[in-house]
């Protein structure tokens, strides 16, 4: 299963490595179309971070460069869970600002949106499905499930062991009471 899953993993980061290259140099054709994504975001990141710019060129590009690293990433098989979340968090505001179908009164242009909105669509839940990829090995849920369990054992028994000591300590001291001395 690993070379494939290494294969649509190289497959699935192509888009965002291309187009994160793409749109880092050339944010400026993006910009109209961005516009009403950013100007509802900016004031959101104003709030959080002040001193993060918020204009829609600069916000452009970081987008472009978190999915050229994420995808990146993906492609090369390191941090592949945390970057496949981080990529379909880039393609929301993304898929928002590039294909509003819902905008368009033009029936040619809306069909067109529509089939890109879709398409990013289903990017989305192959990165959905990238991020939960475990590969074959227990997940962090697990992990933690089995790690408390066990660190219940080993409480209950060295509890099971300090009583019996103790009682062990009891029975000692009461014989050495009864001792003659």
């Amino acid at each position: 299963m690993k070379p494939v899953r290494s294969l649509a993993r190289v497959m699935l980061s192509g888009i965002f490595v291309v187009s994160g290259a793409r749109n880092f140099q050339h944010p400026q054709r993006l910009v109209p179309a961005a516009r009403p994504v950013t100007d509802r975001v900016a004031p959101l990141i104003q709030r959080a971070a002040p001193q993060l710019p918020t204009d829609t060129e600069t916000l452009i590009r970081a987008n472009a460069a978190v999915q050229f690293a994420a995808g990146l990433m993906l492609a090369t098989g390191k941090f592949t869970r945390p970057a496949a979340l981080v990529l379909a968090g880039t393609l929301v505001p993304t898929t928002a600002a590039g294909h509003p179908f819902w905008d368009d009164d033009d029936p040619a242009k809306r069909n067109n949106n529509q089939v890109h909105f879709l398409k990013n669509l289903g990017l989305f839940g192959g990165l959905l499905l990238a991020a939960a990829d475990t590969e074959g090995k227990p997940g962090l849920r697990w992990r933690a499930g089995h790690r408390i369990g066990h660190s219940r054992r080993s409480v209950g028994r060295a509890v099971r062991t300090a009583r019996r000591e103790a009682r062990i300590a009891v029975r000692s001291a009461a014989a050495a009471r009864r001792l003659p001395g």
